[in-house]
């Protein structure tokens, strides 16, 4: 007998129930603080939301890691190139392209799904005040009346849950240390390593209400590793309205001992130190401004997807344990069935980008995509963009251990976020001034 875990009688009731609108007094109630539905599914197969992983779930790995609080779990099944068709309907097009792709190799282990993400009480409060205040600007290309982050929890179309994407919850601000990598089709790779930063404009130590009324965000990504490019540094000023405002970008070049304007860091301008892997806006899954595409809301749905990913995440693994020809190491990835919100954006008439259309998975309970499927101006399906998630207990910030980008026609791959190797976890707790996201800081902060 088939091992099912969704019908598609189930399918059609969860499209069904995405295009009721519900009441901002239901937030608490039958959803969760943030808009997903509290309740599990009806086969039992998605469980219940009772308020996520507390603070001090499992004991810190190396004093700043993630343990896993899931260690114990075995996989209930595992979808290879053998059986996925009997999985279809739960799966996204672009997981059937790698199981179509490398079948003799890639597989998804699938686990008991666990309902992790838990909010800090003040990101749950503003998800309320958003559902009663928050609206798109004309245009829908920025969003005005919102609070902190979740500027939609009860989305009306595919512009509310995209934006959802944008202004998710990241923390107040964070330093990490990460790799990025590019396999070779034979499985070689170089590391590039990062240090970013990222901080809303009111957890700035020297914020005064009223300062960076327009910025989402501040940005700053320093490559370290390897050595012909250590010192350059992007700086980015994230905008809420692009359009009106578009996005402020610096780049210092060690090299030149210069700061230049960097307007080709949005859209499909090439992402950093990414051998032509990947576009700027395919960083964090999907960033930047909105408008170049038409959104269309499919609907929501229950799909296979990557889901509390410490075993990936463990300090106890190199990275040559987790990067291999064609895709990551599936020893170490586990996938969890999830209801997403499934959104298609489609280029507009007037606007170009490369990736002509972008096939959005969101997941309900934190508001990140999960998987982007990304075509080409001919419809041919191109790169499957697919996010490993974490949920970073301690500090209540849902987040990923590691975004892939797979180009199924080079049949190369990019991964970025991994820091299994580093000294520490991310850094939820550090703090720093406006002083350190202008453009005269840049020259600083890339000497080497």
């Amino acid at each position: 007998m088939k091992q099912r875990i969704i019908t598609t009688l189930a399918a059609s009731l969860l499209l069904a129930s995405a295009a009721q609108a519900n009441n901002p007094d239901d937030l608490g109630r039958s959803l969760t603080p943030i808009g997903a539905e509290r309740a599990g599914n009806a086969a039992g197969t998605i469980p219940e939301w009772t308020g996520g992983l507390s603070t001090d779930a499992v004991p810190l790995r190396n004093s700043t890691f993630m343990g896993n609080p899931y260690a114990d779990d075995q996989p209930l099944f595992v979808i290879t190139a053998d059986n996925y068709r009997d999985y279809e309907d739960q799966l996204a097009p672009g997981q059937i392209a790698l199981f179509q792709r490398y079948p003799e190799t890639f597989r998804m282990p699938v686990y008991e799904s666990r309902r992790s993400v838990a909010l800090p009480e003040e990101i749950n409060q503003a998800a309320a005040y958003n559902a009663r205040n928050a609206s798109l600007v004309e245009g829908g290309n920025g969003v005005t009346g919102y609070r902190l982050a979740h500027a939609f929890p009860l989305p009306e179309n595919g512009l509310e849950v995209i934006w959802n994407h944008i202004t998710r919850y990241r923390g107040d601000s964070m330093q990490r240390v990460v790799v990025q990598a590019t396999p070779q089709v034979n499985g070689s790779f170089t590391l590039v390593r990062f240090v970013e930063e990222y901080v809303m404009p009111d957890a700035l130590t020297d914020f005064q209400a009223g300062d960076h009324a327009n910025i989402l965000y501040f940005f700053k990504q320093q490559v370290t590793d390897p050595g012909r490019l250590a010192g350059n540094v992007l700086l980015v000023h994230e905008t809420v309205d692009q359009v009106a405002t578009p996005r402020n970008a610096w780049i210092y070049n060690a090299g030149q001992r210069r700061v230049r304007r960097a307007p080709q860091v949005s859209y499909d301008g090439p992402g950093t130190a990414a051998d032509g892997m990947r576009t700027s806006d395919n960083h964090d899954m999907f960033n930047g401004a909105p408008d170049r595409y038409d959104w269309n809301l499919v609907g929501k749905r229950e799909m296979l997807i990557a889901y509390n990913s410490y075993a990936l995440g463990s300090p106890d693994l190199r990275y040559d344990d987790i990067i291999h020809a064609g895709h990551l190491n599936p020893e170490h990835t586990r996938y969890e069935l999830h209801r997403v919100w499934e959104v298609k954006a489609e280029v507009k008439p007037e606007h170009r980008h490369i990736y002509a259309t972008r096939h959005f998975f969101i997941d309900e309970d934190s508001w990140q995509a999960a998987h982007i499927d990304h075509y080409d101006a001919r419809d041919t399906l191109w790169r499957v963009a697919e996010a490993h998630a974490m949920h970073r207990y301690n500090s209540q910030v849902p987040g990923y251990t590691a975004e892939t980008l797979y180009d199924l026609i080079a049949g190369r791959y990019l991964v970025m976020g991994l820091n299994n190797q580093e000294r520490r976890d991310y850094d939820y707790s550090y703090r720093t001034s406006s002083s350190d996201f202008t453009a005269a800081a840049l020259r600083q902060a890339g000497v080497r």
